[in-house]
């Protein structure tokens, strides 16, 4: 499939594509912060995959991913957006998966969010990380990344949907 944009207009728009402080990780810090949750810090650099969230103590790690750019099935279907784009989803959902592994084998605790159920319930988004921390703060080890994954749910059948 051609791009509808010329090339200038295409890198206009992508350069908007902001990779820190969306709407979505702003709305999930301000929940909890709401829901008394505090002692994280955004953006660790020194740690795999700089998660938008991280709590030192407990060892947490919270990713927010985009749907698109992550790969979730019903906004991302292979083949509908050209070879580049299915090339670079497929390398961005390697890179979570390593990622995980890293924390992990360090020792971390990793949770995964969809920017679109953040959007839709930041409180919710809130309750789960404050439940992951107790469960830490009790002795499990807490790994939990998305329920849906391309791996695990093969693309629409555009012909069909």
């Amino acid at each position: 499939m051609a791009d509808t944009y010329d090339a200038a207009t295409r890198s206009k728009v992508m350069r908007r594509v902001k990779g820190q402080n969306t709407k979505p990780e702003i709305l999930l810090r301000k929940a909890m912060y709401a829901v008394g949750l505090r002692g994280w810090r955004c953006h660790r650099s020194d740690l795999p995959g700089n998660p938008d969230v991280a709590f030192g103590r407990a060892r947490l790690a919270v990713f927010v991913d985009g749907a698109f750019w992550h790969g979730h099935p019903s906004k991302y279907w292979r083949g509908r957006s050209g070879g580049y784009w299915d090339d670079k989803i497929e390398r961005n959902i390697a890179r979570d998966r390593a990622v995980n592994e890293r924390l992990t084998t360090h020792g971390w605790n990793v949770v995964r969010l969809w920017d679109f159920d953040v959007e839709a319930d930041p409180e919710q988004a809130a309750q789960r990380i404050g439940e992951a921390l107790l469960r830490i703060q009790q002795g499990e080890h807490v790994t939990e990344t998305h329920a849906l994954s391309l791996a695990e749910h093969p693309p629409k059948d555009e012909t069909t949907a």
